[in-house]
């Protein structure tokens, strides 16, 4: 029975290990925001489709995230009245301010260095899209076959919404800290409890002889 016992914990415990290992980070892409007051709601058409009014409010971000719901807001000033304040208002034409957060070096691709986080102001004519106005002033732009933006002002270079794994994952300067690189606590505890479930057992067949 101990000896069952034992081989059991270590299929759990080699079960346990490959699927933290195959588990999904999520995908590095661009998301694309929607300033409502004080908080970014995150939009519910692409920047190709949506068409912003005079004085809106728009962001993106590039980050790794599993979904919309998890996914890293833009940081920085948001305030419309700040990002257009050196663009004056002109007849038949429209201002969509924009924010422009290109991320932290954990979400970067490999060999890659994300810009600071930047504001501009486009000045579009009233049926603009947001891609429109972004391209207005975030050149380069770049878009893969099924019109997903890629890029913004040439970064990334590479890629376009590729998932990430947990190891391709970069790790943040806190994980680099305290991991130490070595085994986790509870996997420590397994491998403690089948040593002592197998001393147990040799125990018991030393007793038996």
């Amino acid at each position: 029975m101990i000896r069952r016992a034992v081989l059991l914990l270590l299929a759990s415990l080699v079960l346990c290990a490959g699927a933290g290992q195959a588990q999904a980070a999520g995908y590095r892409y661009w998301s694309f925001w929607d300033r409502d007051g004080d908080r970014w709601v995150y939009a519910t058409q692409g920047p190709s489709t949506t068409r912003p009014s005079d004085g809106d409010v728009q962001g993106f971000r590039f980050a790794v995230s599993e979904d919309s719901g998890d996914a890293a807001r833009p940081r920085g000033e948001a305030d419309f009245k700040t990002i257009c304040a050196t663009t004056p208002a002109r007849d038949a034409k429209k201002r969509v301010a924009l924010l422009l957060d290109f991320g932290t070096t954990t979400d970067a691709p490999s060999g890659e260095t994300p810009p600071a986080p930047r504001t501009a102001c486009a000045q579009v004519s009233p049926d603009a899209t947001t891609a429109e106005a972004l391209a207005t002033v975030a050149k380069p732009l770049r878009y893969d076959a099924g019109a997903l933006l890629c890029a913004i002002s040439g970064y990334p270079e590479k890629g376009c919404g590729e998932q990430i794994s947990k190891q391709q994952q970069k790790p943040t300067e806190e994980k680099k800290n305290t991991s130490g690189g070595g085994p986790s606590l509870g996997l420590v505890a397994g491998i403690a409890v089948v040593g002592v479930l197998g001393a147990a057992a040799i125990w018991q067949v030393r007793r038996r002889a």
